[in-house]
């Protein structure tokens, strides 16, 4: 029997919503609260209040302080033209930090450049002054055109935002600079528009990808003057997505070296390791990188909150720890009381539509007027939702919003106070820059990570120089992954015929492909080059951001009205017959899933239940690329086939969990090939480690769980990138087994990572079991909350003599890095 721990898509995170026992009741009462107009509460008296109550103070494991950091000035590079720093100083600011006199130094030589400094820290400025001065002097050659720039964001709220920024700055310039958003919701009328007269467009990779570069002709006189490509938020280009934008970039590349223009790119990134390595990978260009912070920070007090254990118990008994949804539902609450602005960021969807009803809800108790100034943000919502409860965070008049990562980017959220982080969002990059929305005004700012009841949470919380004694992690991406290079060159094909001289620009992995995409009759030489040879568009051969299909829209049945979308990849396990879905603080049942028609048909309910998929995983080994020895036991990694079906669903109580039943599912399984890493053991290993055979599934099964669950400390990744298999006796290795895979076709990195660390990686994971508390194995050691099997069965205390023995074989010195 295999069992199984999956990516992505797969299983949503959230658990059910609360199961504390005990009536909420805020802190402090709502007359006490100052509200004077821009006065800023000091941190540690918000986080003071915070921690009264019966038992609160013991919820903070550890309280960071970073103290205020001065700020250096700079000037600003002589051909920066006057009147755009005096549009600098007409919007507040005198001088440049120094970073920012750097970056434009860089970028008016034609140098591409990174600046890689912290939240804050004046970024846009950095791009956007030289960017501005040069498309001014374009401006004033004859065509009127002479420059254009080109802005890239992996949200369309971010390039909304700087197009706001933008035009706080353009508007004292004139005609000169005429920026606009070219992207997915850009009414059709207006595009023409933008294709003729803008000259500096913000997009995003997507309608680069879709959009732009297969109607080139279209741009031409655009990409014939462009002059500068600005990457904002670099640092989220990882994984299979940031492969996928590098191959958009090269072929952006190669169409303006067709027109004659040879693009500067600029970029900004989150503090990360190594960003020039990282932004070169990216690009395909040299790239100089500026990581040397000048501006000055306010004091962040940082504080790791564990949510206590409760009298509950979970699957197989196991003792339940109040969910960090319902922790941070509470402290939004007691924020939103006490005046603070606060955003509290969530990984799903789900939860994030949770944490604000139930904010909603509890401040109804205490102020009428609160619960309006409580909002949920996420994916999915239709642009006009999206567009509105923008406006309302920058007016002020939202006092909290609950939010997914498609909040987390540099949007410039001015006065907010706090940030609440429900779960470790899965890299220390990622927790900076959710952490770092706070304070954006100079003032102090709190931030509290909520740990959620799981393995890496727990350790982190109790390890706290794990995340505040150690760097953030480099940027993991494959452009030559084969899985994502052949769709790129055929969309390059069809943009303009490859010539030999094309395939060094892709990368070495090119010329090898070349004769497969013929073999499939998707190319055609003709001559000196290759072409495209179908009648459909090359571009939809890939979905860049890995979704693996079409969108599924969610409708109302009675009404036809389209509530929102749903990833491919999340569609069988979010959205199946039966499954509860919520919208905007509501509530609905899916009456029927069409895949074909990639619609869910939907009628609003209020069932007093949450729905959980179950399914089975199935893998087989393609190919083993590298095998080292680990004593007598095995590590090794390469490509493997994973077969996964959705089987059936269970419905919990909300409050309890309790489980209140299981119906079958008809869904077709899914393939995916990827890459993994493996590790295998002997019978007398097993033997050593006193793991007794009708152990050996539960040991097995309890390491593949804590592994998955620590690997984000190893990996830019989270545990929704990467799934696992454990087997008691796998027909490809014939012996028990392990399997960590990535959750993307043709991998995304993070296994290869993990083989490379696997000795501090696997010890880590001993170590965070070992650590736990409990008895037999909980959420917060071994426990899994998408494990398809139900977390059955599981065994803590063999689990670690088995990683014990295992790791007593390791080699001295991990396997180096390729």
């Amino acid at each position: 029997m295999a069992f199984n721990h999956l990516p992505a898509g797969v299983h949503d995170a959230l658990r059910p919503l609360s199961v504390r026992p005990v009536t909420h009741s805020v802190s402090m009462a709502h007359d006490q609260i100052p509200r004077q107009a821009g006065i800023h509460p000091s941190p540690r008296a918000v986080l003071g209040r915070l921690s009264t109550g019966a038992g609160r103070g013991a919820r903070i494991t550890h309280t960071e302080h970073l103290p205020p950091r001065p700020g250096t000035h700079a000037d600003w590079p002589s051909a920066i033209r006057p009147e755009v720093i005096n549009a600098i100083r007409a919007a507040g600011i005198e001088r440049p930090w120094a970073h920012q006199a750097r970056t434009a130094e860089h970028a008016l030589r034609g140098e591409s450049v990174v600046v890689a400094t912290g939240t804050a820290s004046g970024k846009s400025l950095a791009y956007l002054a030289p960017v501005l001065s040069t498309l001014l002097d374009g401006s004033e050659e004859p065509s009127g055109r002479g420059t254009t720039a080109l802005y890239l964001s992996p949200t369309k709220a971010l390039a909304a935002d700087q197009r706001r920024a933008v035009a706080g700055f353009t508007a004292p310039l004139g005609t000169g600079v005429r920026a606009a958003v070219y992207d997915g919701d850009t009414p059709v009328e207006e595009r023409e528009w933008v294709r003729q007269y803008a000259n500096y467009v913000l997009t995003n990779p997507d309608m680069l990808h879709r959009g732009i570069l297969p109607g080139h002709p279209r741009w031409s006189t655009f990409l014939r003057a462009l002059r500068y490509v600005v990457i904002d938020e670099c640092h989220t280009y990882r994984g299979v997505f940031g492969s996928h934008v590098a191959q958009v970039l090269r072929r952006l590349r190669r169409v303006c070296a067709r027109y004659g223009s040879s693009p500067v790119f600029l970029l900004a990134s989150a503090t990360a390791s190594d960003p020039a390595v990282a932004a070169g990978r990216l690009t395909g260009v040299p790239v100089v990188e500026i990581t040397e912070d000048g501006s000055p920070r306010g004091e962040v007090v940082f504080a790791l909150w564990e949510p206590p254990l409760t009298e509950l118990h979970g699957e197989q008994g196991a003792p339940v720890r109040r969910t960090a949804t319902a922790e941070s539902a509470d402290l939004l609450t007691d924020l939103a009381v006490q005046g603070v602005r606060t955003v509290t960021f969530v990984r799903s969807r789900r939860g994030a539509e949770l944490i604000a009803l139930i904010a909603q809800q509890r401040l109804a108790e205490v102020d009428r007027s609160l619960p309006d100034r409580i909002a949920a943000y996420r994916g999915g919502y239709l642009p006009e939702e999206r567009r509105a409860l923008e406006r309302a965070l920058h007016s002020g008049e939202l006092l909290g919003l609950a939010a997914t990562t498609a909040l987390e980017l540099g949007m410039d959220i001015a006065g907010l106070d706090a940030v609440v982080v429900a779960g470790y969002p899965g890299t220390r990059a990622s927790l900076w820059q959710q952490a770092g929305r706070a304070g954006r005004t100079g003032e102090g700012a709190l931030a509290i990570l909520v740990a959620r009841d799981d393995p890496l949470d727990t350790y982190l919380v109790h390890h706290p120089d794990a995340l505040f004694r150690q760097p953030v992690e480099s940027t993991v991406l494959d452009p030559d992954n084969p899985y994502v290079l052949a769709p790129h060159l055929c969309a390059a094909a069809a943009e303009l015929p490859l010539t030999e001289p094309d395939l060094e620009l892709f990368g070495p992995a090119t010329e090898e492909l070349m004769p497969q995409l013929e073999q499939r009759k998707l190319l055609r030489r003709r001559a000196t080059a290759w072409h495209w040879t179908r009648r459909e568009r090359a571009a939809d051969l890939t979905d860049i951001r890995g979704a693996g299909g079409s969108p599924v829209q969610v409708v109302e049945a009675a009404t036809g009205r389209l509530l929102g979308t749903v990833d491919a990849a999340a569609a069988h396990t979010t959205v199946h017959e039966g499954a509860v879905h919520l919208h905007q603080g509501r509530s609905y049942l899916v009456r029927q899933l069409d895949l074909d028609d990639s619609v869910a048909l939907v009628e609003e309910a209020a069932p007093p239940y949450s729905t959980t998929a179950r399914d089975t995983t199935a893998i087989s080994i393609l190919e083993t690329t590298t095998e080292i020895p680990w004593g007598d036991a095995r590590l090794c990694f390469g490509s493997v086939e994973v077969t996964n079906q959705v089987v059936s669903f269970l419905r919990r109580k909300l409050i309890t969990g309790e489980v209140l039943g299981e119906s079958k599912l008809d869904l077709p399984p899914r393939t995916l090939r990827t890459r993994a890493v493996w590790w295998t053991v002997t019978d007398d290993q097993l033997e050593e480690a006193r793991v007794h055979p009708q152990a050996l599934g539960g040991a097995l099964h309890a390491a593949e769980h804590a592994s998955i669950g620590i690997l984000p400390l190893f990996a830019t990744c989270d545990r929704w990138d990467i799934g696992g298999v454990s087997v008691p006796l796998h027909p490809d290795t014939l012996l028990p087994t392990v399997f960590v895979y990535d959750g993307h076709p043709g991998g995304a990195g993070f296994a290869e990572r993990a083989f490379h660390t696997a000795a501090r990686w696997l010890a880590a994971t001993r170590e965070a079991i070992a650590a736990c508390e409990c008895e037999a194995g909980c959420p917060s050691c071994i426990q899994s909350p998408k494990c398809g099997n139900g977390n059955d069965p599981l065994d803590k205390k063999a689990a670690i003599r088995l990683l014990t023995t295992l790791l007593a074989g390791a080699p001295e010195q991990p396997p180096a890095a390729e």
